[in-house]
């Protein structure tokens, strides 16, 4: 029997996540947070569909603590599989009293009645009622148990195209996100050269109505008028004077050195394990690896904030509003009744960037200057120099084949920083860029190995696979040289380009097709292997210059396919995409657009990453990658034509599919590479330098 989400244990008041307003329409609460993805509109399809009514008549209402649940942060594609089973649960249970209350009144038994867009009627009966009149300001009710839902073979509306989407009429035509919020006053703040430097003083004066914040070495400025804060700000930054408290990092490549000192975990039965880890030589060997890489959000991460009568209010694009509150009350010393956050989408994330900084520093700005509301921009560089970066990883894996091209053996050595350092009130210090630069400066927490399955450095380094024997081993490196968190995929955009780049050298060393030899070793795997059929119809096969990726998101979740077809110029050694095709298997599809559009965005973002991005440094330890120019992004004119195949299971609970891409493209690329020009590519990003230097090999 299926339990009851995790989501309606922790807060089981219906009133938490339905209500009905005055306007007649129908309020949904979530504690997740639209980034983008299409979450709210997904969400509205969900409640409108178990509540019988049109989706214009929902109000979905997200991330504003003391209001909406308690749901922790929007991340690991889990938010559909959580927020959107309690709602949909929620609703049900909602509709449930509604239809009781209606057939009580009307003396007729329950099931004889019929609801259209929340009126509520019955054959041979004249008077009908709807949601409105039944609700009386509260349904007073708590969830302790299941009821049954909407049956998938009545849908009207998931799994169905056409659904608009509920965010984007604001961000196309108005002022929808933070950077946009109206503020008393405009702070930036005067950053360092890196993490590692220190404030020694500051040579300028700033008069009324500037305003300047010292507070050991987090400096900011503020003004009524931004473009006059934006000045103040290069001229105290050019007065400002730094020393470095230590030697800088000899070197940020994870080295031989990083990893002999790095703690070995043997993954068992898919957990990271205690168990010192047997040494195995095997025939076939190959070493990949990915560099430090960027958010790189295209709106630089921002905030408000405003103390006054006693209450720090914040607005951010923080994806974990109630644990950012936490962390930031103890920062502060302060009651966590107190602070008030509201989530506001910020222009561009897909993980763990500075929006959470960018919050404790409009805090620290606006407890300096009460009473007037604090809008805090960071800039370009700023957000390139300081934030979290996704980890440098490298991956070491083996095989021996039998005479028959199947696998005996298989290992998998991933090598790597920590991938979660979001802040959290779990952990021991405070995890917040300024909080280390104050007066009395706030520790930030050691990094620590995450012992749990399909978390961080080991995500998906276990293959889809079944091989005779296999050994997957997670190193982690605690001595990071610059801050690293979560960006899209965590460890599975490497493993899983790994995985999928060695499953096709062992198939090439088999003389066996990729398709063919993936085939070999998914017998137990019936769902990934309709994926794998979906893809190669819907591409022709992988004639040519074409390459195939294969994965399923944590081993779990959205089971995904990749052909990627390129051409590279033999002159410039420019590579090119200009087909894409993509299959995948999310369970239930709520909103087929919208799946579409995070399973096309997940492929574009790993084309970007393994063509252009890495976040490189001076000897200092200073990021010189500071804009987009020295950090390239794909452009508009590089996006290839992409062709997505759905393959919907309504009987199924859905599962987690923003992620699901990242690792299946970025390995199908390199495939499609090797196709085209016969070069292995197994150090990323792919570019002309990165070519000509394995042609020189």
């Amino acid at each position: 029997m299926k339990a009851l989400p995790p989501g309606l244990v922790s807060t089981p008041s219906l009133d938490r996540w339905i209500g009905l307003s005055e306007n007649r329409k129908i309020v949904a609460y979530t504690g997740k947070v639209e980034i983008g993805q299409g979450l709210l509109t997904a969400l509205r399809t969900i409640v409108a569909e178990e509540l019988d009514v049109a989706p214009e008549s929902i109000l979905v209402v997200s991330a504003h603590t003391g209001h909406t649940p308690e749901e922790g942060v929007t991340a690991g594609s889990m938010s559909i599989e959580t927020s959107g089973a309690a709602l949909r649960q929620a609703s049900a249970w909602a509709r449930r009293l509604l239809i009781d209350d209606a057939a009580a009144r009307l003396g007729i038994a329950a099931d004889q009645l019929a609801i259209n867009n929340g009126e509520i009627t019955a054959p041979g009966i004249n008077e009908s009622l709807d949601y409105w009149q039944l609700y009386t300001g509260s349904f007073n009710f708590e969830i302790r148990a299941l009821t049954p839902e909407k049956s998938p073979d009545r849908y009207r509306l998931v799994g169905h195209t056409g659904q608009s989407r509920i965010d984007v009429p604001a961000k196309a035509t108005g002022a929808a996100f933070v950077h946009d919020a109206s503020a008393e006053l405009h702070a930036r703040v005067i950053r360092p050269p890196s993490l590692n430097h220190r404030l020694t003083g500051i040579n300028a004066e700033v008069t009324s109505p500037g305003e300047l914040i010292v507070d050991g070495s987090f400096v900011a400025v503020a003004h009524p008028h931004e473009f006059k804060a934006e000045q103040l700000a290069m001229t105290v930054s050019a007065n400002a004077t730094w020393h470095r408290l230590d030697a800088p990092e000899a070197n940020f490549d994870i080295d031989e050195t990083r990893r002999v000192r790095a703690a070995a975990f043997p993954i068992l039965n898919g957990t990271p394990t205690l168990t010192p880890p047997t040494p195995i030589n095997t025939a076939h060997r190959a070493s990949y690896s990915r560099p430090f890489l960027m958010h790189a959000s295209l709106g630089p991460s921002a905030a408000t904030a405003v103390w006054r009568d006693g209450t720090l209010t914040i607005e951010s694009a923080s994806q974990g509003i109630e644990p950012l509150r936490l962390v930031i009350a103890r920062a502060l010393r302060m009651e966590d009744a107190n602070i008030e956050i509201r989530h506001i989408a910020g222009a561009g994330c897909y993980g763990h960037n500075g929006a959470d900084d960018a919050a404790f520093d409009a805090a620290l700005i606006a407890l300096a200057l009460p009473g007037r509301k604090v809008l805090l921009k960071w800039s370009r560089a700023d957000e390139h120099g300081f934030e979290p970066f996704g980890p440098a990883m490298r991956m070491e894996l083996g095989a021996d084949l039998d005479d028959d091209g199947h696998v005996l053996t298989w290992t998998h050595d991933v090598y790597g920083f920590t991938h979660v350092s979001r802040p959290s009130p779990h952990a021991p210090g405070v995890d917040l860029l300024a909080a280390r630069l104050l007066q009395q400066p706030l520790s930030h927490s050691p990094p620590v190995p995450r012992l749990t399955p399909e978390v961080g450095i080991h995500r998906n380094a276990l293959p889809i696979y079944a091989f005779d024997t296999q050994h997957v081993t997670k190193h982690f490196i605690a001595d990071s040289p610059v801050r690293t968190s979560a960006l899209r995929g965590l460890g599975a955009q490497g493993n899983v380009f790994a995985i999928e780049s060695f499953m096709d050298e062992l198939a090439h060393f088999s003389g066996t097709g990729p398709d063919v030899f993936r085939r070999r070793h998914l017998g137990h795997d019936t769902r990934a292997l309709a994926v794998l059929d979906a893809v190669l119809e819907s591409c022709g096969g992988l004639t040519g210059n074409r390459g195939l990726g294969l994965a399923r998101y944590k081993n779990r979740q959205c089971c995904a396919a990749v052909v990627v077809e390129v051409s590279v110029d033999e002159n410039t050694a420019e590579i090119q995409v200009p087909r894409l095709w993509i299959a995948a298997d999310a369970g239930r599809v709520i909103d087929p657009d919208g799946l579409r559009n995070q399973l096309e965005g997940g492929a574009v973002q790993a084309l970007s990453w393994c063509l252009k991005e890495a976040v490189t440094f001076d000897t200092e330890g200073v990021v010189t990658s500071r804009d987009w120019e020295s950090y390239p992004i794909l452009r508009f004119s590089e996006i290839p034509e992409v062709e997505t195949v759905l393959l919907d299971h309504p009987e199924m609970d859905p599962v987690g599919a923003g992620e699901a891409t990242v690792g299946p493209t970025s390995a199908a690329l390199a495939n499609a590479v090797f196709a085209a020009t016969g070069l292995r590519v197994r150090d990323l990003p792919m570019t002309p330098q990165c070519l000509r230097g394995v042609a020189a090999q």
